[in-house]
């Protein structure tokens, strides 16, 4: 197997979210510049870059099978041993399938591992098999199983259920599985997940002691528990509206929905496919035949390698090229400019952009139809104003025909090492999908302190109509989420509060105790959200008080359904769930509070 950059291995510290599962577990090329003139006279002016060539080899750490590969589990279970538990390590691998059919396969994925099919549907390329996350290097606790993602496959698990046991940033988009999905490790452990989307799953799925999930234009056979936090929308078979007992949040519908861009082979060619805008949506979108949609030929990307400067990534972008990244680290000395229309920058194996002295890592014009899609920005030591910018401050233009998509794109600050950002991400335009993220200052893993990865705001969101679909943003100094805009909408979100708050003075917000977790500014007259989670563990100082998970003004249009407030095991409380309303959170029984409507 190719080799990659040496991964480095973290034991688990046991201190992240050891109280989660408590009541769940009860419950259930480089650039060639032209040379300049040496000449005594004025020099000759600057030749332009040489251009860039689309296409080409996808590298080492993109690992492709077809049926008649020899080796394919040995080469599955290589990977896996080096990426079972390297969870700040510098290994990124894609493990690709052609169309055909595999017979007798585990693939069992460890951190910063992909899996998917090369066909148009998940039908096109079968798996006798599993593919499989469970807990055994963390204890059997599966609430640190981030980063890896299961994708346009169809599954026949050997024993009728496929083992998914995953936390946070490990999307499951675009499967069939052919038998049931176990979300929970073996001897069903913690576990703090997860997103699911353009997914059949024929029989049951069993959350068992997952805290939450979120489900989106899907269809199921059946579903059969929640704890905390189980919302749907779009999703054929789906349990009936009956939070908070079950805690079941279900929307017959999505209001707009995009399904993410995947690499796919016509023939011998490779292509990326770009699924269209949907309305209303509801369960999947191959179902029935070729999806629809549009494709772009590999020829058309400029297929980037770890290594290549900030520079040569923007001269493709500027030469009309859609980026995609294969697996491993690159970093930017200057941001990604993203000025064109219908570009779309695509990631495989979960590559990570650094933005090295305080740089911007990805900043988007105010223009249609832009696709962020399977990547991961990772703060650098040097403090970022922001690291991710969609439209610039001010954009106004209208994008509903053509939004904006930020799909599976990951930020962290701190844990693989030193980390600032003030603002994670920032939506400047209008009509945005926000279609899973998981935004997180590390609690965890190296370079982590109160002001050692210093992060003070996750999300904020200025333009209008902007619709986030599974929201995880998590352990902020001050706001994990500020929403500006008018009539935002948020279909899930989870979030924990910072873990590592010295002191109630630390997080004091003028006269209010502590920062929301999600707050909707005092000039919006129009905001939405369903299922909204938010957890305290002051694990630093037991006593600090948390005045409420939710704050937004108090207005006719700006409506919430669904929300909870949670003390993981009685490390902090809130007094209340949104503004002044909702019951306290109390004691350490890890009981949720909740509000079913407000106001």
């Amino acid at each position: 197997m190719p080799d990659s950059s040496p991964s480095s291995s973290h034991p688990p510290q046991v201190g992240r979210r050891t109280l989660l599962g408590a009541a769940a577990a009860a419950t259930a090329a480089p650039v060639v510049l032209g040379s300049a003139s040496r000449a005594a006279a004025a020099p000759a002016p600057r030749k332009k870059p040489r251009a860039l060539p689309g296409g080409g080899d996808l590298g080492p750490n993109v690992l492709v099978f077809d049926p008649s590969t020899p080796g394919i589990q040995a080469r599955l279970d290589e990977v896996f041993r080096q990426q079972e538990s390297a969870q700040f390590g510098t290994g990124r691998y894609a493990l690709l399938f052609k169309p055909g059919t595999y017979n007798g396969l585990n693939a069992q994925l460890g951190f910063y591992t992909s899996i998917a099919g090369l066909g148009l549907s998940p039908d096109d390329t079968t798996i006798n098999g599993d593919v499989t996350v469970d807990a055994g290097w963390f204890n059997g606790n599966a609430t640190q199983n981030f980063w890896r993602s299961a994708e346009n496959l169809a599954l026949v698990p050997a024993n009728g259920t496929n083992r998914w046991a995953v936390a946070q940033a490990a999307p499951f988009r675009r499967m069939h599985v052919r038998g049931g999905l176990n979300l929970a490790p073996s001897g069903y452990g913690w576990a703090s997940g997860g997103y699911i989307a353009d997914s059949r799953i024929d029989g049951q799925v069993g959350p068992y002691s997952q805290q939450q999930w979120y489900t989106r234009d899907s269809a199921i056979g059946s579903w059969l528990n929640g704890v905390w936090n189980m919302v749907f929308s779009g999703v054929e078979g789906a349990p009936a509206q009956s939070f908070p007992n079950p805690p079941y949040t279900t929307l017959a519908t999505t209001p707009v929905s995009r399904e993410k861009p995947f690499l796919y082979l016509q023939g011998s060619e490779y292509r990326v496919f770009l699924p269209e805008k949907r309305t209303n949506a509801r369960g999947v979108t191959w179902g029935n035949g070729t999806p629809r949609g549009t494709s772009l030929p590999l020829t058309q990307f400029y297929v980037a390698r770890p290594g290549v400067s900030a520079a040569t990534l923007n001269q493709a972008l500027e030469q009309g090229l859609h980026l995609l990244l294969t697996p491993g680290i690159y970093h930017l000395s200057e941001p990604l400019r993203i000025n064109r229309a219908n570009t779309v920058v695509l990631g495989l194996g979960y590559a990570t952009l650094i933005p090295d002295g305080g740089v911007t890592a990805v900043k988007v014009a105010d223009v249609d139809g832009v696709r962020l899609a399977g990547f991961l920005v990772d703060a650098g030591p040097v403090n970022s104003p922001t690291l991710l910018e969609i439209g610039p401050r001010g954009a106004s233009r209208d994008h509903s025909a053509n939004p904006t998509t930020v799909q599976d794109v990951f930020i962290r600050i701190g844990g693989a090492g030193p980390g600032k950002a003030t603002t994670s991400m920032v939506v400047n335009s209008r009509h945005t999908i926000i279609d899973h993220t998981w935004v997180w200052r590390a609690d965890h893993g190296d370079g982590v302190g109160w002001e050692t990865n210093r992060a003070d705001y996750g999300v904020v969101v200025n333009g209008d109509d902007v619709l986030a679909t599974g929201l995880f943003v998590e352990h902020f100094n001050k706001y994990d989420v500020q929403w500006f805009g008018q009539r935002g909408r948020t279909i899930f979100f989870q979030n924990e509060k910072a873990y590592d708050a010295p002191n109630q003075a630390a997080i004091q917000n003028g006269s209010t105790k502590g920062y929301a977790a999600y707050r909707v500014g005092d000039a919006v007259t129009s905001h939405e959200g369903w299922g909204l989670g938010s957890y305290c563990y002051y694990n630093v100082d037991p006593t600090i008080v948390q005045h409420h998970g939710f704050a937004a003004p108090v207005r006719p249009d700006v409506r919430f359904h669904n929300l909870l407030v949670v003390s993981l095991g009685g490390q902090g409380q809130y007094e209340c769930v949104i503004n002044d309303t909702g019951s306290p959170t109390s004691g350490t029984s890890t009981v949720p509070s909740t509000v079913v409507s407000y106001p």
